[in-house]
């Protein structure tokens, strides 16, 4: 038990020393939108947001139009910062930390 403790722990605090690195590096570079679908897809810790970011997720989140969420997905796409899963109209993404 106390193994498992220890894993889940170091699991934690490489995915916060990631977390922090990753806002180091872009925090300043992304718009209001695009940090806050971030925030939230962080928020629920290394195992992930549960079947990863979309365009109706993401509108649904920033309460924005069609077209600015496929402009900032696909600009967050082109910085290597998400990660497209299958394709399409069902295309999701993922975050690259």
């Amino acid at each position: 038990m106390a193994l498992q403790a220890q894993n889940d722990a170091e699991i934690e605090i490489d995915f916060i020393l990631r977390k922090t690195k990753f806002f180091d590096k872009f925090g300043t570079e992304l718009n209001q939108r695009q940090l806050k679908v971030i925030r939230r897809m962080l928020e629920h810790g290394p195992k992930g947001f549960e079947g990863g970011m979309n365009a109706k997720k993401y509108i649904s989140i920033n309460s924005t139009s069609k077209a600015t969420a496929t402009r900032d997905l696909q600009d967050l796409v082109e910085r290597k910062i998400f990660v497209p899963m299958g394709g399409g109209r069902s295309t999701s993404y993922d975050i690259n930390l």
